[in-house]
């Protein structure tokens, strides 16, 4: 059972649940990380965001996709880092199509879908950071990949912004499986709320259960 503090934290009216890069070109059968998209399918990232995604939607929390795509002929596309090269090279640009797209388990209409096209993090000069505050959010609730570098990033932005950060330990991935713990341990852990898919899940059911009573 979720403690009261998960509870308060997570409350719908104030939270949005945001999936990281959980797209068919990173976490599917398109995947362009191959290693890394078989971590996260041993981990259960995929099914574990869908349950998550389902229970927010019932409590009325927003869930929000953040993608990444390239402008169709790789304008401004990031040159400045070997993570850059590695996928340009593995997909030759993910401007539209299914690579780009959330994965399909994840993913209902009304949903907002947010697409970055540069950098590591959806924080990062995108719409996400005024969307939130334009809509009272204060806590959000981040899935997805990956513990190596964008979930680091992203949780960083936020916490550098002010929002609360709630990550279930159960429903991001990076690669190898045991260094993502130790990231997870020992540095996500000193700045965001560590929890599993089951006890987030519980607290929006609980929610949801209230609002209708």
């Amino acid at each position: 059972m979720p403690g009261p503090a998960l509870a308060e934290l997570i409350r719908p009216c104030r939270t949005a649940l945001l999936l990281q890069e959980v797209q068919d070109g990173v976490v599917g059968e398109e995947a362009v990380l191959p290693e890394l998209a078989a971590t996260a399918a041993e981990a259960g990232l995929v099914p574990n965001a869908a349950r998550l995604a389902v229970a927010a939607r019932e409590a009325g929390v927003r869930v929000i996709h953040a993608i990444s795509q390239d402008v169709p002929d790789g304008f401004g596309v990031n040159r400045n880092a070997r993570l850059f090269a590695t996928c340009r090279k593995a997909c030759a640009g993910n401007g539209s199509g299914a690579p780009v797209r959330p994965a399909p388990e994840v993913f209902a209409d009304g949903d907002l879908v947010l697409s970055r096209y540069h950098g590591l993090s959806p924080m990062a000069d995108g719409q996400l950071d005024a969307l939130l505050r334009n809509t009272g959010i204060t806590s959000i609730v981040v899935t997805g990949v990956s513990l190596n570098v964008a979930i680091p990033n992203l949780v960083f932005d936020a916490v550098n912004r002010s929002y609360q950060v709630v990550v279930p330990a159960d429903a991001v991935a990076g690669t190898p499986p045991g260094f993502g713990d130790e990231i997870l341990a020992h540095s996500i852990a000193l700045v965001a709320t560590l929890a599993t898919t089951d006890d987030l899940v519980e607290a929006w059911y609980c929610a949801s259960r209230q609002v209708g009573a």
